[in-house]
């Protein structure tokens, strides 16, 4: 009878050596490190955190399309959808699915898209007058308001509910 010589085993700290010939060739090694944890997974389904950011996303970006609006003289629809998804995107990234969170988004681009369009006849109004756009605002918020109600036209009005329709669905998308 022969006798069979065993399979040689690797030698003690170093990991480059022969690995054997039967068993697991994937299972752990002697000395092997082991991988790092996983990260953490992002912060959702916290509905106070995603109104907050959907409040803040919502000042920031009617203070944007104001001044796209104050530096064309013009609304422009795409700018408006844009703020809508923004604020919808940021409270159903962070907010979850909560059923509260794509409606209160939608009121609060409906309030961006207007503060916008506010912003932009201040920044027109301080250009005219020579003005600060602050002082148009806040002093002469009446004259704003009533130069936005002069000139509010249908499209005016069709660029605020596709701002919330955005704002809607970018909320319920982000959310799944």
């Amino acid at each position: 009878m022969a006798q069979s010589t065993p399979p040689p085993q690797p030698a003690e700290g170093n990991p480059y050596a022969q690995q054997p010939t039967e068993g697991n060739p994937y299972a752990q090694q002697p000395g092997a490190m082991p991988p790092p944890p996983a990260p953490p997974a992002p912060a959702r389904g916290n509905v106070a955190l995603g109104l907050v950011v959907a409040v803040v996303a919502a000042l920031v970006t009617a203070g944007i399309y104001g001044a796209i609006v104050g530096a064309t003289e013009y609304e422009i629809g795409y700018a408006a959808v844009g703020v809508g998804f923004l604020i919808g995107l940021a409270a159903g990234k962070l907010g979850g699915s909560h059923p509260v969170l794509p409606v209160v988004s939608a009121v609060l681009s409906l309030g961006a898209v207007y503060a916008g369009q506010l912003i932009g006849i201040a920044m027109i109004g301080a250009d005219a007058s020579g003005m600060s756009v602050m002082t148009i605002f806040t002093d002469h918020f009446d004259v704003v308001t009533k130069a936005w109600s002069e000139e509010a036209d249908l499209l005016t009005f069709v660029f605020l509910g596709v701002g919330a329709f955005a704002a809607f669905s970018g909320a319920k998308k982000a959310a799944a």
